[in-house]
């Protein structure tokens, strides 16, 4: 029998703000991708100060405070995984940050996507287990009910075009079975990441607004796969324009906040 067992009490044994103090200056707007060449051209570009250091057993990434269109944003690189990206993302709410705009590749289950495709998920479909232990059990989970509307502006004053959809989220990326695929795709799913339906319940559970999309970087719709973009120096005019749009709705959010 699968656990089940949710328990809604936002305290743990083991807390991130008891391991991660706030962070003074801590920008409360934060951009991320998990591609680590597209951050570092993201850094060499905007520049930054670093605020603080992400690290794990087997892992160790700089926070860095930066600067777009005249406002503070927070820059740093993503875990892959939904296990281990949200672990840093709880130290990043606890470091002081609010609002999260989240970017990455995914697996197109529609061909007609195109590579670098643009895509929105509305809904997340919970194949991960991370995701259990911040919202009650359900096949599905909402995905960016704000800034959907203002990304989409954002995308049609740069002449984007993109997809909204269903995505599969799920840790196990070489357990997608063509059997599963169909399934998925018979349930409306248009794309596969590993972390977007436990992003959107750590947000939720946390009282923090995360805005998470992708660029098409392989295809699993066909007889082959197709790697498409997943390499990291592929398509990179396509990966920076997924960051520029990062950016820009980053921007607006910050805007507010000021």
């Amino acid at each position: 029998m699968l656990l089940q067992e949710f328990d809604p009490n936002p305290s743990a044994v083991i807390n991130p703000w008891g391991n991660i103090k706030p962070v003074q200056d801590c920008p409360r707007v934060a951009v991320s991708c998990f591609e680590l060449r597209t951050f570092d051209r993201m850094v060499e570009r905007l520049g930054g100060v670093e605020i603080m250091r992400l690290k794990k057993a087997n892992w160790d990434a700089p926070v860095y405070r930066t600067e777009y269109k005249g406002v503070e944003i927070a820059l740093f690189e993503a875990y892959v995984g939904a296990a281990g990206c949200m672990g840093v993302l709880e130290e990043l709410f606890a470091a002081g940050v609010e609002k999260l705009v989240l970017f990455g590749t995914c697996g197109v289950l529609d061909r007609s996507i195109g590579d670098c495709g643009i895509i929105i998920p509305t809904v997340a479909l919970r194949d991960e287990g991370a995701s259990f232990h911040y919202a009650p059990p359900s096949d599905e989970i909402e995905v960016n009910p704000k800034y959907r509307e203002e990304f989409i502006e954002i995308l049609d004053h740069h002449q984007c075009t993109y997809t909204l959809g269903k995505v599969w989220t799920t840790d196990a990326f070489y357990r997608e079975t063509a059997e599963k695929m169909e399934r998925r795709k018979a349930a409306g799913c248009v794309c596969v990441d590993m972390e977007c339906s436990a992003v959107a319940a750590l947000a939720r559970f946390r009282g923090k607004e995360a805005f998470h999309f992708f660029h098409a970087s392989d295809n699993l719709d066909g007889g082959e796969w197709e790697a498409w973009s997943l390499s990291q120096d592929a398509n990179i005019t396509g990966k920076d324009k997924a960051a520029l749009l990062a950016l820009e709705l980053a921007a607006r959010i910050a805007e507010r906040e000021d």
